[in-house]
């Protein structure tokens, strides 16, 4: 019995071994099968890290305006010339490692401080970033593909230990410098000096070194040729403070090169160079900066090139005149507010102008609007009932006191009081006083809401602004006034502004298309249609602008009477604007100095931007009308009466609906148009007894002595801020003080 156990034993433990080590030998057999499909995954095609250079021939990317015509050509060919690391100043290499990889010579491939940094972005500020050395650069940009893949990134892996494995350092950095993208057309830093200075890489001065060497984390952006050339200074300002922090130069060399004045070499895009150079940013952002240039985009565009060149000689010729005014640039931009599409952008008078930097594209740069602000203010204000367009505002002299801030006392642009004005003539003649006390009835705090909502992107904390900013206290955009004026025109929905309708390759494929009809109106809805009736019908009125901009203005556009339009000056004559829209064009005129100097007092909003805009929205409106844009514009598109707005006949004086009936109103009457949920009051002919100045007869100050005053009996009106206006007294003179906030 023993034996048997003993044999059962042994033929049991025999089978376990057998099985024990097929199972280690199917592991390994596993392991090494997942391994090897792994690596044929990772390594298949990889290129070999001794041919350092694209093997790809570049093809050209070229821009085309919405009619196939061609706006702009990326060009094709790669401008390389290699150097020598030895031959160039040392300043070149220091510059380029303070920015790039400032521990360059004490790692080996990858920088452990870099790849925190990008962890750190991309964990706690949703940021993907990379910690790219620029020997993982050079392998990225030489041998592989800027996908963001975890393939891409394994590859770049292993092919960076390869190359700092069979190159020195000096000969890893200067192929970096031969090979790498700077721009446009130049590979390179000999290519980079010879394209922005015309000059040989080893003659470079420390200025134009430290520039170039920020150029190449993101060549469009910081391009000095490029949308934003601002950038460029800003970014080579970055170099010299990392090369100050290395003690590579003195903060005294640094202050020195921030002190100089580069000259560039020509650069002569063709045609809508501001336009152009953006979208050249955009797709450098989307596609990549090899992709732009090497890989032979087919671009189709929201411009209307036509337009665009109307738009630009306007501009130009417009300026020139106002050379005696002290006006040196304008700007435009022009729109198809149903689908948002960008028909011209022009940045500034002239892209080479030498008297302005004509480089930097306005409509994306920060102004003040004056008061073409304005109408948002009022928009509001409507939307929440708390004015009509009847409702009738105390236009004297008027001091706010605002918590924390000094007395502030807005005067009209004409340097007049006007009395009891009704908000379609307060608007229309964009008197400032009004607007004042309807900011103050709707809160700086719901406004910048509100105009944010609107598409104002740039206004941000509410207590950076005071009541002042009704009046264009705060800073926006051409590009966001756009946005905003066209919810009006399109009776409140907001279409955010496209510039791209397709981008394929030359052989045909299509990496993205927009089709405009599917566009129309499908943006968010911020505002309610029969508010944007009520202000786009003042904006038409030539009636009640007519006190301060006359019966015939360049505000009335031959042929177009159901144009809206605003315009906006602000105090200090540095920035005038027109704004105006149909349902089928918004357009947005901007003139000043870039550099914020005044204008002489003779620009106002009859001049300045207005003629531009006249010219600029007749054509392009008769050109919409004719459907240029799209067969749907054809015909004209006055704003239709919505079902909840309504007219009523009301008091001229007051804005109050008639004490009496129609045959017999008890006052003289006007015609005006109301929110059906918000109808003015009927006009009871209140009095009241007021304390009158003997020798003014206006209404007596609070602190007058008794014997300069007498009591009268009179009819009064009072407006939404509780302010008393006597109807039959002489115009006060001297201020009233109105709190803010209101109680």
């Amino acid at each position: 019995m023993k034996e048997k156990l003993r044999l059962l034993k042994a033929r049991v433990g025999a089978k376990l071994k057998v099985l024990f080590v097929n199972e280690k030998r199917a592991k390994r057999i596993i392991f090494f099968s997942f391994f090897g499909l792994i690596s044929l995954w990772l390594l298949w095609g990889i290129p070999l890290p001794t041919k350092l250079s694209s093997n790809k021939l570049p093809v050209s990317t070229k821009l085309f305006d919405r009619n196939g015509k061609l706006i702009y050509e990326i060009y094709t060919n790669q401008r390389r010339t290699p150097v020598k690391l030895a031959e160039l100043p040392s300043y070149i290499k220091e510059a380029t490692i303070a920015i790039e990889d400032k521990e360059f010579y004490k790692h080996y491939g990858f920088s452990i401080t870099g790849m925190v940094r990008a962890l750190r972005n991309i964990v706690f500020r949703q940021k993907l970033q990379g910690g790219s050395t620029i020997t993982q650069q050079l392998v990225k940009n030489s041998l592989l593909t800027p996908e963001r893949t975890i393939r891409r990134k394994l590859r770049e892996f292993a092919l960076t230990i390869v190359v700092e494995t069979i190159y020195t350092k000096d000969q890893i950095l200067e192929m970096y410098l031969n090979q790498i993208p700077y721009g446009s057309t130049a590979y390179g830093i000999q290519a980079a000096s010879e394209l922005y200075f015309n000059k040989n890489a080893k003659d470079l001065s420390l200025a134009e070194a430290t520039l170039l060497a920020g150029l190449t984390q993101s060549p469009t952006r910081y391009s000095p040729f490029g949308a934003h050339p601002e950038n460029a200074k800003a970014r080579q300002e970055t170099v010299l403070k990392r090369m100050v922090e290395d003690k590579k130069i003195t903060q005294g060399q640094a202050d020195e090169v921030k002190a100089t004045q580069l000259t560039y070499a020509e650069f002569t895009p063709t045609k809508a160079a501001h336009f152009a150079l953006w979208i050249k940013e955009q797709l450098a952002e989307k596609y990549g900066e090899r992709m732009v240039e090497e890989g032979g985009l087919r671009v189709t565009t929201t411009l209307d090139l036509d337009l665009q060149d109307f738009a630009q000689e306007a501009v130009a010729t417009e300026v020139a005149k106002l050379k005696k005014q002290k006006v040196g640039n304008g700007a435009m931009i022009v729109t198809r507010p149903k689908t948002g599409e960008i028909l011209s952008m022009v940045g500034s008078k002239d892209y080479f102008a030498t008297d302005e930097d004509g480089k930097v594209n306005v409509v994306l740069a920060k102004r003040q609007p004056g008061s073409s602000i304005k109408p948002l203010n009022y928009a509001l204000a409507l939307k929440d009932g708390k004015v009509t367009p009847s409702t009738a505002m105390a236009d004297i002299p008027t001091c706010f006191n605002v918590v924390g801030q000094p007395l502030y006392c807005p005067v009209n642009y004409d340097g007049q009081f006007h009395g009891l004005v009704q908000v379609r003539f307060a608007l229309g003649n964009s008197f400032n006083i009004p607007a004042v006390r309807v900011l103050a009835l709707n809160g700086i705090d719901t406004f910048v809401e509100f105009a944010r909502n609107m598409g104002l992107t740039t206004l941000q904390d509410p207590d950076q602004y005071g009541l002042s900013l009704t009046l264009g206290g705060g800073e926006v955009r051409p590009f966001d006034m756009a946005v905003a004026f066209g919810v009006f025109a399109n009776q409140g929905i907001k279409q955010p502004l496209i510039s791209i309708l397709k981008v394929e390759d030359w052989k045909g494929k299509v990496y993205e298309e927009t089709k405009p009809d599917d566009l129309s109106l499908t943006g968010e809805r911020v505002l309610n249609p029969d508010v944007t009736f009520l202000i786009s019908h003042i904006l038409l009125d030539n009636n009640a602008r007519s006190t301060a901009f006359g019966e015939s203005s360049y505000l009335n556009i031959k042929g177009h009477p159901e144009v809206s339009v605003k315009t906006g000056t602000t105090n200090d004559r540095r920035d005038n604007w027109t704004v105006g829209y149909t349902s089928q064009i918004v357009a947005v005129v901007w003139v000043g100095n870039n550099n914020n100097t005044p204008m002489s007092g003779a620009v106002s909003g009859v001049s300045g931007a207005s003629p531009i805009f006249n010219r600029v929205i007749k054509e392009a409106l008769d050109k919409s009308e004719k459907g240029a844009f799209n067969q749907e514009d054809e015909g004209h598109s006055w704003p239709l009466q919505p079902d909840g707005v309504v007219g009523k006949n009301i008091c001229w004086q007051t804005g109050l609906l008639p004490p009496g009936d129609e045959g017999n109103p008890g006052c003289q009457t006007r015609f005006e148009y109301f929110l059906a949920d918000y109808l003015p009051q009927k006009e009871t002919g209140e009095r009241t007894d007021l304390l009158i100045d003997k020798v003014t007869r206006e209404i007596a100050k609070s602190d007058a002595a008794p014997e300069t005053v007498e009591t009268q009996n009179h009819p009064i009106y009072r407006d939404p801020l509780g302010s008393i206006y006597c109807l039959d007294c002489v115009l006060p003179t001297q201020p009233i003080t109105v709190r803010y906030p209101l109680k």
